[in-house]
């Protein structure tokens, strides 16, 4: 059995986690560390765990975390914060998952420059692997640091990258629209996320800035240039869009449900194509992942994946206008988070990928 320990414990995501690691054969959890509820019992926090092994558990501080005695630690922290502390953990002979943006990108001018926060630890913001499994498989497996990509990015990447592999598109008419539950915004209190604020409305937020606008775009990037490839595709022989960049319009909208993100993406293609062809493409691109669906004749539904680690992705084809709209759904808080963690997490230790991850989507 591997130890493992999540930094951060009581938000959202640190709940999910331990969710998901309390069902998984291979690990035991160690230590939940938390800083606002250091010293309470987790049931008295979280009472739906009060009839399973983690009915003991304490919070620590993070003074009393002894990193050595784990094999892996999850950090769930903000950004800015999860930085220092994942400066401190490392190289303590632990392996990290960070699940904040403080370690996407290797470039941190450009971390500094979307997230407003000056980065600490640029050395290791470069040894850190982006943690997108069907993006990186190979380098995760070997990682000493993982940075769990955003949830509005693996909705969009998963959904662009198979067209970005194939030259298929026009880089400059990249545009998505992205729809996502309360719960991506995190457990704090603020009062536009309070229940009156939020329901029976849908809001657009940030349009054009938001800070996943950058990951979404600086990681197209990086896979245009050859950093990155799809299994088990192979890179187009084509290697004129390695000298171009994309750009991508992104806004995120709020929609009153607690979980669940779906993204319709537009661009254009460079060539005249059909459904067909570019549903080969999808297929060799995914066919052979086990947490993304391509669908044939219909479109994705965030009631479909909810509650599960998968990704469905749909299409349609507008031969008139070449342009493609494509439909991504996924669960913000597992497939978007956590579970993309504990993904990783497999890869690492080498356990099948899909270990405890193997719920389906919670419908009705």
């Amino acid at each position: 059995m591997r130890k493992v320990s999540i930094v951060g414990a009581t938000g959202y995501v640190g709940i999910e986690l331990m969710r998901l690691l309390h069902e998984h054969p291979e690990v035991e959890i160690k230590d939940l560390v938390s800083k606002s509820s250091a010293g309470q019992r987790l049931v008295d926090l979280y009472p739906q765990f009060r009839a399973s092994s983690l009915n003991d558990y304490q919070l620590i501080a993070m003074e009393d975390f002894e990193p050595e005695a784990s094999d892996l630690i999850f950090t769930a922290l903000p950004h800015g914060v999860s930085q220092n502390i994942v400066g401190e953990l490392y190289g303590k002979g632990t392996k990290i998952i960070d699940l904040s943006g403080d370690f996407r990108y290797h470039n941190v001018e450009v971390y500094q420059e979307w997230y407003g926060v000056e980065h600490q630890h640029p050395e290791l913001a470069k040894k850190a692997v982006y943690g997108l499994v069907e993006l990186n498989r190979e380098k995760i497996e070997k990682a000493d640091l993982v940075a769990n990509p955003g949830c509005y990015v693996t909705a969009s990447l998963l959904g662009i990258l198979p067209l970005l592999q194939f030259s298929k598109a026009d880089l400059s008419s990249i545009i998505i629209d992205a729809k996502s539950g309360v719960s991506g915004a995190g457990r704090s209190l603020k009062q536009n996320l309070l229940f009156t604020e939020t329901h029976n409305t849908i809001k657009a937020y940030s349009p054009g800035v938001h800070r996943h606008s950058s990951e979404i775009e600086y990681i197209s990037n990086q896979f245009l240039a050859g950093e990155y490839e799809l299994e088990p595709g192979k890179v187009d022989s084509d290697k004129s869009a390695a000298k171009k960049r994309a750009s991508v319009l992104f806004t995120p909208h709020l929609v009153p449900i607690k979980r669940g993100i779906l993204a319709t993406i537009y661009l254009n293609l460079k060539e005249k194509s059909s459904e067909a062809e570019i549903l080969e493409l999808y297929q060799q691109a995914y066919n052979q992942e086990g947490f993304v669906e391509v669908l044939v004749d219909q479109l994705p539904e965030i009631k479909n994946v909810a509650g599960s680690n998968f990704a469905q992705i749909g299409f349609k084809y507008d031969q008139r206008t070449d342009r493609i709209i494509i439909v991504s759904a996924i669960d913000n808080m597992l497939k978007g988070a956590a579970g993309q963690a504990v993904q990783n997490m497999n890869l690492i230790f080498g356990f099948p990928e899909n270990t405890g991850l193997k719920a389906t989507a919670l419908f009705p």
